[in-house]
């Protein structure tokens, strides 16, 4: 189970947000790259980094402050990066720049053709961000609620050759709420590749329920407000995931 440290970035700055709201964020980092060695030093073996400017804006915002990480975490671990990745031209370059994962989440809801000529052209790279509240997924920086099932989309783009499914209930997102292990899991089952649980990761008790349901398919866990409120030690909770169901 991987537990993977969440670095938001608004303006430069590392923040959290609450449910997806820009206007309602906590700023807990100036510089990006240190928060990275942070985490980096705690045990983590991903990062998850969001371009929040970049997600509302349709294109990259933060791109310095996301180089000075890569910089900073150089090939220890894998960083995955979402937020306003809009065309293949952008996938490209921050797979040169040294990103491994890049996550593509309304421009796959909305342009599915764009998801599957990346998936094409960049195999093993792309994982796709399915947003949901009450099982409908969510586009726009949550900001718009689409018709779609979350199941019957990730099916598809299981299908297109994504690498995985990061599944944020985004009703819990930044609320210290407890993650929705039902509905993760459920997705979990109803494919192959591995999901990525997200929203409302709070404590110890969490990373105990998502261990139970690894052989589902659950891969690994967002971590956000908790690991920065202190709430949740990240450290502590990797050594707990490792502990129950063995470093993998």
């Amino acid at each position: 189970m991987l537990l993977i440290p969440a670095i938001d970035l608004k303006d430069g700055k590392c923040v959290r947000l609450k449910q997806g709201d820009m206007n309602d964020s906590t700023t807990f980092g100036e510089d990006p790259a240190a928060m990275a060695r942070r985490w980096l030093d705690a045990g983590a073996r991903r990062l998850h980094l969001v371009d929040l400017n970049g997600a509302f804006a349709g294109k990259p915002v933060n791109e310095a402050a996301i180089k000075a990480i890569i910089k900073e975490v150089g090939d220890e671990i894998p960083v995955q990066l979402g937020g306003g990745i809009r065309d293949l031209d952008t996938i490209e370059r921050y797979l040169d720049d040294g990103i491994s994962y890049v996550i593509i989440g309304t421009a796959a809801v909305k342009n599915p053709g764009f998801l599957r000529d990346a998936c094409t052209a960049f195999g093993g790279h792309i994982i796709v961000g399915l947003d949901a509240k009450d099982g409908k997924v969510a586009t726009d920086g949550w900001s718009k609620l689409s018709g779609h099932e979350v199941i019957d989309l990730a099916q598809k783009f299981q299908d297109y050759g994504v690498e995985g499914v990061i599944y944020t209930d985004i009703g819990r997102d930044g609320m210290l709420s407890g993650i929705n292990i039902e509905a993760t899991v459920k997705l979990a089952q109803a494919l192959t590749i591995p999901v990525i649980a997200s929203g409302g990761l709070s404590d110890l008790a969490d990373i105990d329920r998502l261990c139970a349901v690894e052989p589902e398919g659950v891969q690994g866990v967002i971590c956000g407000r908790a690991i920065y409120s202190g709430d949740l030690d990240f450290a502590a909770g990797q050594s707990r995931a490792d502990e129950l169901n063995g470093a993998r």
